[in-house]
C-alpha cells in the first residue's frame, strides 16, 4: 500500500475581476477532502491534453481516484494517449461544473501489475464493469495523473466568492 501524501496547503487562487473574498486565517477555504470527494465520486471526467501542433484536445473518460492520483485507461493509439506520450501535462475535471474541481498534473503510464490490479478493483464496482488486469494490459495504457495544482470552486448560490481554493503540490505549480 502506498503512503499518502501530506495534505496540501490551501490558499486563494489569483482570480482578478471575480470579487473573490480574502482568505486571511484560512477563512472560507475549502478543505482538501472536499476536492477529494468530488474526484472520487464523479462518474465522468474530462481530460484535456495538448496535440503536437499545440491545439487543445479534451475528451470524457471514466476513471478512479487512487493513491492520491487520478487513474484512467486509454487505447494505445488514441489521440489522448499519443498526446500524453509527447507531453504528459494535462488537466482533469470531474463533470460537475457547480462544485467544480480542476486538477493540473502530469500523467505517467502505469506498468506495475499490483497497481493495475488495484485500479481494476476500484474501477469495476464503480462502473459495474468486469475488467481483468490482463485485459487492461492488452487494451492500452493506464495513466495516473499526479496533481501539481488543484483549483476548486463551489458555485452553489452564495458560495462562489468565498470558496475559491487552490492547492499546490510538492513537485511545483504556478501561483495563478
Amino acid at each position: 500500500m502506498k503512503t499518502k501524501r501530506a495534505i496540501p496547503k490551501a490558499s486563494r487562487p489569483y482570480m482578478p475581476g471575480y470579487g473573490i473574498l480574502d482568505a486571511r486565517g484560512g477563512r472560507g477555504l475549502l478543505p482538501w477532502e472536499w476536492a477529494v470527494q468530488r474526484l472520487t465520486k464523479s462518474r465522468n471526467y474530462w481530460v484535456a491534453t495538448t496535440c503536437p501542433d499545440s491545439r487543445p484536445h479534451c475528451v470524457p473518460v471514466w476513471g478512479v481516484w487512487l493513491d492520491d492520483a487520478f487513474y484512467f485507461s486509454s487505447g494505445a493509439k488514441s489521440r489522448k494517449a499519443r498526446n500524453l506520450a509527447a507531453n504528459p501535462n494535462c488537466v482533469v475535471c470531474p463533470e460537475d461544473g457547480i462544485q467544480a474541481v480542476s486538477l493540473e498534473g502530469v500523467a505517467g503510464k502505469i506498468v506495475d501489475v499490483a497497481t493495475i490490479r488495484r485500479f481494476v478493483e476500484a474501477y469495476n464496482p464503480k462502473y459495474q464493469w468486469d475488467l481483468k488486469p490482463e485485459t487492461v494490459l492488452d487494451m492500452g495504457p493506464i495513466f495516473a495523473v499526479r496533481p501539481r495544482k488543484v483549483i476548486a470552486v463551489d458555485s452553489t448560490p452564495g458560495e462562489f466568492q468565498g470558496s475559491a481554493t487552490r492547492w499546490l503540490f510538492e513537485q511545483g505549480g504556478t501561483q495563478s
